[in-house]
């Protein structure tokens, strides 16, 4: 059994254990508010954006579908991993990890490789998979325009044949407890279909310049705009689930040290009554000498 001095030590490594989860718990919900604002604010000028390429796409003429649109045979794919470059998230990072694996395997015909956004993808593949890029530095200066430089490499290689398809791995941001791991195709962007009558009524519609020149525009910033609103997505769940983990650490460290609590008071208690009892049985004995 461990004596009082080590129970009083365990007692203040977890109370000092307790005070960092709870500052990191803090600090993670305070982060997680503005990592909020911002994917919430995004969504709705995304998915807008992709419904406007839609509409304007769905009766353009099939031999002038954008580059990127165009449905070619797979032989190389590129998966695109989001992660953190820190841990202490619970299942954040090891979801994204496993969620790539499958595809792995998932894609076993293809030629894969990944580009990895966030240290804990790259550690986590780069000693059995090929990497075309690792650009974790984005998060040192996170901005739309850093983004764009990185998803602009990944379409001039998609535009040079390079790679045949593209997806995106990240974690969906529902809600703080929440965060749902999403693949979704960013190459070749997805177009609707639509019947005779829809594509009629599309052709009302005037377009200036011109409907090729308003896609070539449209089509890139929409891609761009994908892979930002995944990076902010990831952000926001990152925040949720370090806040989530950091909540659960401090409960959990809180209900050890009330158990140590109780097992130092009882173990004092019995050192105090045997110290009575030698007290007692010495005085017994003197008594009786």
């Amino acid at each position: 059994m461990a004596n009082l001095k080590e129970i009083r030590g365990r007692i203040t490594s977890i109370s000092s254990t307790m005070q960092i989860t709870r500052a990191m718990k803090m600090v993670s919900a305070a982060k997680l508010k503005k990592a909020q604002d911002a994917i919430v604010m995004l969504r709705p000028y995304s998915e807008k954006l992709q419904e406007i390429i839609q509409n304007v796409n769905s009766s353009s003429d099939p031999d002038q579908v954008s580059i990127y649109a165009q449905k070619r045979e797979v032989k190389k794919v590129l998966f695109i991993a989001i992660t953190s470059n820190r841990g202490l998230a619970g299942a954040f990072n090891s979801s994204i990890v496993k969620e790539l694996n499958n595809q792995f395997q998932n894609n076993s015909q293809y030629e894969v490789e990944v580009l990895t956004i966030g240290k804990k993808a790259y550690d986590a593949v780069r000693r059995n998979r090929t990497v075309f890029s690792n650009e974790s530095a984005v998060y040192d200066n996170l901005n739309f325009d850093t983004v764009s430089h990185v998803t602009e490499g990944v379409m001039n290689s998609y535009r040079e044949g390079q790679f045949d398809e593209v997806y995106l791995i990240y974690n969906k941001f529902i809600n703080a407890a929440t965060q749902e791991v999403t693949t979704e195709k960013l190459l070749p962007i997805s177009m609707a279909e639509v019947d005779a009558k829809e594509a009629q009524v599309e052709t009302d519609y005037i377009f200036e310049p011109n409907r090729a020149e308003i896609l070539d525009n449209l089509i890139p910033k929409s891609i761009k705009t994908q892979v930002f609103k995944a990076v902010l997505d990831s952000i926001a769940s990152e925040h949720g689930a370090r806040m989530t983990a950091m909540h659960k650490a401090t409960d959990n460290a809180q209900a050890l040290k009330n158990d140590l609590v109780i097992f130092y008071n009882k173990a004092r208690q019995a050192a105090i009554t045997n110290e009575i009892l030698e007290i007692v049985s010495g005085a017994e004995a003197l008594k009786n000498s």
